[in-house]
């Protein structure tokens, strides 16, 4: 059987094209985790994904996985609960309240050990610090689930221009990770006129949400518009069912 050969790059190499990648996903190994280096991988439809002691591993799959926002599927349950928080949502004492940027830190550190129980995990300490950096600078950003005063839920994902790439989400009650997940596609719609989630690879539970694949040409398209476009400020806060954001309660 033929040696499979993996482009190693540097720190200072830049990435080869996705076109190159193997068939399953993988373009280059090596290089680090910097801000210039994950932002410059985001835009070209890379991302990180290695075991932790391993080289890093840049993947690119076909197809890609995407959720449009406005195609997210909410099964008639959930529909209902998400229904019943939007009518508690800012009264005083809401089942669960959802927000966005109050705990980066704590919602990428909870992905990283809810997964590392269930089949280990790639979000090593070397990721966490390199996600919190961009978060530290508006481009990383998290969507927390509370029950009270504890965080029971979550995602956290990277923005660029027009464009959202999904990393991890969290449940530690029913639901709390799909709840936050559908928040944030009402507040990419309504304020940040994004339409479209990079969901990475196809999983049965993304699919049953909405998500769909599509060619890596077709992806790769989109970036070379969307991660160009403006930028509108984040924020910090509230989110509601309607997509706005409110000062935290």
């Amino acid at each position: 059987m033929p040696l499979i050969s993996i482009p190693w790059i540097d720190a200072h190499s830049p990435f080869p094209s996705v076109e190159m990648a193997l068939s399953n996903g993988l373009v280059a190994a090596g290089a680090d985790l910097s801000i210039p280096r994950l932002l410059n991988a985001y835009r070209h439809g890379l991302f990180p994904w290695f075991n932790e002691g391993e080289p890093i591993l840049w993947w690119s799959p076909n197809p890609r996985t995407v959720l449009r926002c406005d195609q997210f599927k909410l099964s008639k349950s959930l529909a209902k609960r998400c229904r019943q928080l939007g009518r508690d949502e800012l009264g005083p004492n809401p089942t669960l309240r959802v927000t966005t940027n109050m705990a980066f830190l704590q919602v990428i550190q909870q992905c990283a050990q809810t997964r590392r129980h269930k089949e280990g995990t790639w979000i090593s300490s070397d990721i966490i610090h390199a996600y919190y950096n961009l978060h530290l600078i508006h481009h990383a950003h998290s969507i927390e689930v509370w029950q009270g005063a504890e965080l029971v839920g979550g995602l956290y994902g990277v923005r660029l221009g027009q464009f959202f790439f999904g990393e991890s989400m969290f449940s530690l009650i029913n639901d709390a990770s799909k709840i936050a997940l559908y928040y944030l596609t009402r507040y990419l719609l309504t304020i940040h006129a994004i339409q479209y989630i990079d969901c990475q690879q196809e999983t049965a539970h993304l699919l049953s949400l909405g998500a769909t694949p599509i060619p890596r040409t077709e992806f790769s398209q989109l970036l070379a518009t969307l991660t160009s476009a403006d930028t509108l400020p984040w924020g910090q806060g509230q989110l509601c069912a309607q997509g706005l954001l409110y000062p935290a309660q």
